[in-house]
């Protein structure tokens, strides 16, 4: 079986050892003869670096390894290009959440105005590794889940359109694993329908493998628990999970006809949101508290004995989806899978320019889009207003252009007014000088 170079772009993150698992836990389906980390923040990948290192000459020898902030050696030869990458880091993202509180807005990272000013940080550092890719390794496919997916993937539409990149999210494969915990079934023996954008998107049919309709049982439990589910492994998630889980019994009750993606209630609640932020103390926080601690604490205890036996890193789940979409391509296994495409006609009555969320099916010449018909009028709308904030942050970023931004942030469900949306819009201007394109 073909063996292949993988390069993570990103490679300081704290999802890169999760990822690593991951990819050792499926060497029989999916083999590797080389694995790169690249990220341009040097100090903080040597200490990932270094313990992946320990850690893969522990436990797969054979595989070559190697760390760099060099493109020209990351991206040289290299089959897949795995990109999380998270321009500003944390303390960035801290800000993205607490200016938009000020203002009584929801401050999240990939929706509202939180999600716009990741998104105009986000486009040039995409931009960027695909073009090492077009230089180094013109055949490569970019597995792109760096967020806000939505305004990255209608950026790279815009302005890399013959790039070899698809765009993905975890969060729906993350949904249908609770789906099936609820049915008490393997998510592998789910057939879905789904149309949406990004963190925007509804379930219209969930069935089984011989096309029993799963959707009655999933409705009757989501609307009293919401996609919540009181099981040993959920305990691992923490009570801000738990409360959005219920919530989608909310998001559900104003739309019962399909079934909601968790996001939703940003949009369709985000006065409830916002009494339940602590605007002091943010997710970010949270984050940088548990997981970023946690991650690195685990890196160096494997550095420090110089042994990964025992460690403290764990398979991400969202990194499968990864996995199966690279095995896809590579083996041409006709996998459906939920991506992030032109739309071009799948969704009948929607932009045909717009990048959407719709199942597909995977093989070694890329994608093939499933239709998706036409959609309500309910959802409809609301992808039109979203999907115009998307559209009109990557003309602003191409065109440096004050005016579209501001647009942007008034067109978007989560804040209330044109005056606000300035207000917060100069704010982050502020914050961003150091990643922004300058506007005027």
């Amino acid at each position: 079986m073909r063996q292949f170079s993988i390069t993570i772009a990103g490679g300081g993150s704290t999802f890169t050892p999760g990822i690593i698992m991951m990819l050792l836990d499926h060497q029989e389906e999916f083999p590797i003869r080389r694995l790169c980390l690249y990220d341009n923040d040097r100090e903080r990948q040597a200490v990932i670096g270094q313990a992946c290192g320990i850690l893969l000459k522990e436990r797969a020898p054979q595989m070559e390894f190697s760390y760099t902030v060099d493109p020209e050696e990351a991206f040289t030869g290299t089959d897949f290009v795995m990109a999380h990458i998270r321009v500003g880091k944390y303390a960035m993202r801290e800000k993205d959440e607490k200016i938009p509180l000020k203002y009584g807005v929801v401050g999240q990272e990939t929706c509202g105005p939180g999600g716009i000013a990741y998104g105009m940080r986000s486009i040039g550092g995409i931009l960027e590794i695909l073009d090492y890719m077009e230089q180094y390794s013109p055949n490569a496919w970019m597995l792109n889940y760096s967020n806000p997916a939505a305004i990255v993937a209608e950026a790279t539409r815009r302005l890399r359109p013959g790039s070899r990149i698809i765009n993905i999210c975890d969060m729906p494969l993350g949904i249908m694993v609770r789906m099936a915990k609820i049915l008490g079934i393997s998510e592998k023996d789910l057939d879905i329908s789904y149309f949406g954008l990004n963190h925007f998107g509804w379930w219209t049919q969930v069935k089984d493998k011989d096309g029993n309709d799963l959707m009655p049982r999933l409705k009757e439990y989501v609307r009293e628990n919401g996609y919540d589910i009181n099981i040993e492994t959920d305990q691992h998630a923490d009570q801000s999970w738990h409360e959005t889980f219920l919530k989608v019994r909310d998001v559900y009750a104003v739309d019962p006809d399909t079934l909601p993606n968790t996001y939703l209630k940003y949009y369709l609640y985000p006065d409830y949101v916002v009494a339940h932020t602590d605007p002091h103390h943010t997710r970010a926080n949270q984050v940088m508290e548990g997981r970023e601690k946690e991650v690195f604490s685990a890196a160096r205890d494997i550095i420090e004995t110089g042994s990964a036996k025992g460690c403290g890193f764990m398979a991400d789940d969202h990194a499968s989806y990864i996995v199966d979409l690279a095995r896809a391509l590579a083996f041409n296994t006709k996998e459906k899978m939920l991506l992030i495409v032109p739309n071009e006609g799948a969704i009948e009555n929607f932009d045909p320019e717009a990048m959407v969320e719709i199942p597909c099916i995977v093989g070694k010449d890329g994608y093939e889009k499933i239709s998706q018909g036409r959609i309500p009028q309910f959802q409809k709308g609301m992808m039109e207003q979203q999907v115009s904030v998307e559209k009109l942050v990557v003309e602003a970023w191409m065109e440096g252009n004050y005016q579209k931004l501001w647009q942007a942030l008034t067109l978007s469900r989560t804040v209330p007014s044109a005056a606000v949306a300035k207000k917060i819009l100069d704010d982050l201007i502020e914050a961003n000088r150091e990643y922004w394109p300058e506007l005027h």
